[in-house]
């Protein structure tokens, strides 16, 4: 899947010079965490969100640091950290660094940049132009609309023993020689040996994501690596 497919359109902005009353009543009034600030041609120029506005003079929670650390730290970081504080325009408090996402982006991708720079939100830009917004709302809804599209069960045993085996067959942390699987009535029972508590556990839930699957009967082994031990479950 990529942004265009599950992005919300038609995006709410606010103009650097609005105060940051009106765009925090902006965000309150959407239930958003963050918006776009856009100049007069419409260009991203920045992203106001929440983080931005936790440490405000107004809330008493402007950060109030020890004389020798403001020495350290030197006048031009406090001067950035008082406007951050007392700006009454969205353009003093905003983050003027843009990270956004194209609509042809990858969620994968999309997925990445929001963990690697800790962000709900990203701006949708198309050619310079703000075209709309992708926010972790928007991947726990497209989430739950695959999982609704995707829940058709199987038909027969035979067939969901060979989605479960499949599934397996996926992945590259199954010892799959070492895995057998039955299916009667829709229950499945996982047998074989296992080295790693952790792949029992992985399995049972790759099993239980089939569509169809009624209940999962583990009956794997753990065997030691080292000696060779092997213990029930």
């Amino acid at each position: 899947m990529k942004v265009s497919d599950i992005m919300t359109r038609g995006a709410l902005t606010v103009a650097a010079d609005s105060t940051v009353v009106e765009a925090a009543q902006l965000m309150l009034k959407h239930r958003i965490s963050g918006v776009p600030v856009v100049d007069a041609r419409g260009v991203v120029i920045g992203m106001l969100t929440e983080g931005d506005l936790l440490r405000r003079t107004e809330t008493g929670t402007e950060r109030r640091r020890s004389r020798w650390l403001e020495l350290l730290l030197g006048p031009g970081r406090l001067a950035g950290e008082y406007v951050h504080a007392h700006a009454g325009k969205v353009g003093g408090v905003m983050t003027h660094r843009v990270v956004s996402v194209a609509p042809e982006t990858s969620l994968e991708q999309t997925v990445a940049l929001m963990e690697g720079h800790r962000i709900k939100r990203l701006p949708v830009i198309d050619h310079g132009r703000l075209v709309g917004i992708i926010s972790r709302a928007n991947l726990l809804r497209a989430l739950v609309d695959a999982a609704v599209k995707a829940h058709v069960a199987a038909s027969s045993d035979r067939e969901l023993c060979r989605l479960v085996l499949a599934e397996i067959d996926r992945q590259s942390w199954t010892p799959r020689v070492s895995i057998d699987v039955l299916v009667k009535d829709g229950v499945v029972e996982l047998r074989g040996a296992i080295t790693d508590e952790r792949v029992r556990e992985a399995l049972r839930v790759a099993t239980e994501n089939i569509p169809g699957v009624k209940a999962v009967r583990d009956s794997l082994v753990w065997v030691e690596p080292i000696s060779g031990m092997a213990i029930d479950h």
